[in-house]
């Protein structure tokens, strides 16, 4: 832009536990719009008024755990400020991939993508997305299929179930034949948060069986117990960490201009407008074939 300074697009998550610590140098830091749903409206309209004027434009990830609350009051502000540069976004995904996604959009928010662009690559980069859980019991499970069968079985003391809540669901009972989860056909990183359950199956079995490239911990989100049924649980996801992998991907997929807010965008969809473009393809990059599942 001839010398002139971008200022990046912020991402914001509504907990400070989304909020992953960075995974490079270039990692910008999220905003975290921590209890917006209790404080007053004027101080939470204000904190995002103040995002939007020094960053041009807001995208909140936030997980389908989080509460009715806090989501009514984020399309309250975003109406009140009468804004289409303010972006929400809600994956289908478990809490802590949904804060694996929020930091992969805040690498790639130091690089030369315009928020329009940014937006939808969250929609893109959830195709390469392994998440699911280790779990004590199914009896609260209801965002998984689960069949009856699985449901009796669970309430055996000490059993323990594998979960694989996205690309494709699959729940497998530890100790079985079928004991096994299907995995990405490339190289990922694992992310592991440990609630209250005890168990390496993780980290000794999934992560040689996904031929991970590295293991980390974090802490659990406090809503994957509710999306998950119980906090007896240990969450993982399985991510691409490398920068440059993820904006290969996000480069490769054809531009288009929002025909109602003038961003470019890729995908069927603009985030911040929800204007439908023109199709010029499907939000797939090109030159690469769709991850396995």
């Amino acid at each position: 832009m001839d010398g002139e300074l971008r200022v990046p697009t912020a991402i914001a998550v509504t907990g400070a536990d989304l909020a992953l610590p960075a995974q490079d140098e270039r990692t910008l830091p999220a905003a975290v719009l921590a209890d917006i749903d209790r404080a007053p409206l004027e101080q939470a309209l204000l904190a995002v008024q103040t995002l939007v004027e020094q960053h041009g434009h807001v995208i909140v990830v936030y997980s389908g755990a989080t509460p009715a609350s806090v989501e009514r009051r984020l399309l309250t502000i975003r109406s009140l400020l009468e804004s289409d540069r303010i972006a929400l976004f809600r994956p289908d995904l478990p809490p802590l991939a949904v804060a694996v996604l929020a930091r992969q959009l805040r690498q790639l928010a130091s690089c030369d993508l315009g928020p329009g662009v940014l937006a939808a690559a969250g929609r893109l980069l959830t195709h390469y997305l392994h998440a699911g859980a280790l779990l004590g019991t199914l009896s609260r499970l209801d965002r998984i299929p689960v069949d009856l069968k699985a449901h009796a079985r669970s309430w055996v003391p000490g059993s323990q179930f594998a979960v694989l809540a996205h690309p494709e669901p699959r729940v497998v009972r530890l100790g079985t034949p079928d004991a096994r989860l299907p995995g990405p056909d490339f190289g990922t990183s694992l992310l592991v948060a440990k609630g209250q359950l005890q168990s390496d199956w993780v980290g000794t079995t999934l992560a040689p069986a996904w031929q991970v490239r590295g293991l980390r911990e974090a802490p659990l989100p406090a809503e994957s117990a509710d999306w998950w049924g119980t906090g007896k649980a240990i969450e993982f996801v399985a991510y691409l960490p490398d920068l440059s992998v993820l904006y290969q991907l996000v480069a490769s997929v054809r531009q288009s201009a929002c025909h109602w807010c003038g961003l470019d965008v890729i995908g069927d969809r603009c985030v911040f407008c929800s204007a439908t473009p023109p199709a010029y393809g499907e939000l797939q990059p090109y030159g690469t074939h769709a991850p396995v599942g």
